[in-house]
């Protein structure tokens, strides 16, 4: 079937993929109508706010683009059913999430939403609609989506035309915090698909910006699990330099020269080598622990397991760097001050999903510590949500149970604490003035650098001890 150049688009999601996605697709194909719609009014509504600082999602660069676009071929709606009629093509960008219950719990994706989302379009798509697995999904899962779209939903004789599909896989490679770079100057775009015809109409859309030689083309499997294994790539490499960083504290040596050092080689890479508190996000851990239900399903523990390691030790080396922190203060942190610089899981995002920083201090309130967290771009209502525990302030009023409180300024973070962590790397955690920040501390203080953006030399001068993750001593 020849299918015809697109002139409308319906994303169905709003979230961190469907609306950067498809605000770039809109500002680089201005003769495309783009839709993207959502249940969620709270977040159609801060899309149309004519504030960009209002958007639901912080971007580098994501207001630019939006205010090119929306209004001119770019629109935010919840009017699901009114998009899907218009459009010649539908991408699917909903949550997958982890199962919480149920085969699979824990390690398979809860479909729900994605075979919803196929039900509304067999009943609202008119004539020939391409849709396109955008959403992170397990292998096959398009043969789900096909075996809902070839349900007969026209009466024989009611005179409408029966609707027609074909199914494509368009995975995103996008790193939040880049994700606009990531979109406009991808190192490649994948569509998986077997109706050639749909794979081009899709290619045609992504040629108006990127080159050719970067558009791929795969089996429709094979761009399914094509994803997964690149998340699971790495996250191995995160873990595989965190486990090297936990060795290096205990030899002597110093993690960001390991690293260095091999990073210089060209099978190697430098990228994803840098030693943290773990991996977060919303793909990392729910991808792998995804790839290793598939593993179990298709009878392959051993390749279970190994990628099931990976999800173990990032979770290892959050734990321990709570219980280092609480060691290092003499043992206990009960009733005493902490502060957290950073909740965001990475700097240039407010997205918390599975951020290091939430393990670190849930560990930490267990102990009894007071803790007073610092994120330019988190709101506290989120933390409140991440922790699943009121903020309480002033701090002081409760001796021995966990408490924390936000604060809007560094300065009130870290009056009066025992200790500083710094668990995102924002820039501006780079350039503090420490030797003011060590007046409003209680000596004997010390500075947690899990992110490698403090300077040793400029806190051992402001009379403060200093641990950065990954250094040993000699």
């Amino acid at each position: 079937m020849m299918i015809s150049p697109a002139k409308s688009i319906c994303c169905i999601g709003a979230g961190y993929v469907g609306g950067p996605t498809m605000a770039v697709i809109a500002d680089r194909c201005p003769d495309i109508e783009v839709t993207v719609v959502d249940l969620n009014e709270d977040r159609i509504t801060a899309w149309n706010d004519p504030d960009l600082t209002k958007l639901p999602i912080y971007e580098p660069g994501l207001d630019a683009v939006i205010a090119r676009a929306r209004g001119r071929n770019l629109f935010f709606s919840t009017s699901v059913s009114e998009a899907i009629s218009s459009a010649d093509m539908v991408f699917i960008s909903v949550n997958t999430p982890t199962k919480k219950k149920g085969i699979g719990a824990g390690q398979a994706s809860d479909l729900r939403w994605v075979e919803a989302c196929a039900r509304q379009v067999v009943e609202c798509a008119k004539g020939h609609t391409v849709v396109i697995e955008k959403s992170t999904l397990p292998v096959r899962t398009a043969a789900a989506i096909k075996a809902i779209l070839d349900i007969p939903q026209r009466q024989p004789n009611s005179g409408e035309p029966s609707p027609t599909f074909s199914v494509l896989s368009n995975p995103e490679f996008l790193a939040e915090g880049t994700a606009i770079r990531d979109l406009e100057q991808p190192d490649r775009v994948l569509i998986g698909g077997e109706d050639k015809d749909a794979v081009e109409a899709l290619a045609a859309i992504y040629s108006n910006w990127v080159p050719t030689n970067k558009i791929l083309r795969t089996k429709l499997w094979s761009s399914e699990l094509s994803k997964l294994t690149a998340n699971a790539f790495l996250a191995q490499r995160i873990s595989s330099i965190n486990s090297v960083a936990a060795l290096c504290e205990a030899t002597g040596a110093d993690v960001r020269e390991v690293a260095l050092a091999i990073g210089t080689d060209r099978r190697i890479g430098s990228e994803f080598l840098h030693a943290g508190p773990g991996f977060g996000g919303s793909c990392f851990k729910k991808d792998i622990l995804n790839l290793v239900y598939l593993c179990h399903h298709f009878n392959l523990p051993e390749v279970a397991n190994y990628w099931n390691q990976v999800v173990a030790l990032n979770a290892w080396q959050q734990n321990r760097i709570a219980d280092l922190v609480v060691q290092t203060l003499f043992g206990t942190v009960t009733g005493k001050r902490l502060a957290i610089l950073g909740f965001a899981f990475k700097a240039d995002t407010n997205d918390t999903r599975e951020s290091p920083a939430i393990r670190i201090a849930h560990d930490l309130l267990e102990e009894g510590a007071q803790l007073a967290i610092h994120d330019p771009k988190v709101a506290p209502e989120q933390i409140s949500v991440d922790l699943q525990k009121k903020p309480c302030h002033p701090l002081s009023d409760l001796k021995g149970e966990g408490t924390w409180h936000f604060s809007t300024t560094i300065e009130d973070a870290v009056q009066g604490v025992d200790a500083v962590l710094i668990l995102t790397e924002w820039e501006q955690y780079r350039n503090l003035n420490w030797l003011k920040l060590a007046s409003l501390m209680r000596a004997p203080a010390w500075v947690f650098d899990t992110r490698s953006v403090v300077t040793p030399t400029e806190i051992a001068d402001a009379g403060l001890r200093v641990w950065r993750l990954g250094e040993g001593s000699e």
